[in-house]
């Protein structure tokens, strides 16, 4: 079981940037496909980045490409996503994520069995 915290979420103005930080507990983290989604309000989740095990390649949704950037940490057991050039539909509670394999897509929610509680991002215009 692998258990995910969240933080660095907040009130921001749009242009402006936060660092979204998500901490795990599982001492074999460098073997899990690490990754965040995201929940606007009366919206479905919707995948935000993903990023291998080495940390060596990365995937983005279209949306936040060149704005948004994943990294992880694995000797810290941490996963990072730092968003730039925030805008007001960014807005949403981020996800952190984890899963031990991928068979679906590195964007599709059921890949991901591992779940954080969420950290709310405002953007306000």
């Amino acid at each position: 079981q692998v258990k995910l915290v969240e933080s660095g979420g907040g009130l921001v103005q749009a242009g402006g940037s936060l660092r979204l930080s998500c901490a795990a507990s599982e001492r074999s983290f460098s073997t899990y496909v690490m990754g965040w989604f995201r929940q606007a309000p009366g919206k479905e989740r919707e995948f935000v980045a993903a990023i291998t095990r080495s940390g060596d390649t990365t995937y983005h949704a279209e949306y936040e490409k060149g704005r948004f950037t994943i990294s992880r940490d694995n000797a810290k057991n941490m996963v990072y996503l730092q968003m730039n050039t925030l805008k007001p539909e960014d807005t949403a509670v981020y996800y952190c994520v984890a899963t031990d394999r991928i068979t679906m897509g590195w964007d599709k929610v059921p890949d991901y069995e591992y779940w954080g509680q969420g950290t709310q991002v405002t953007v306000s215009s």
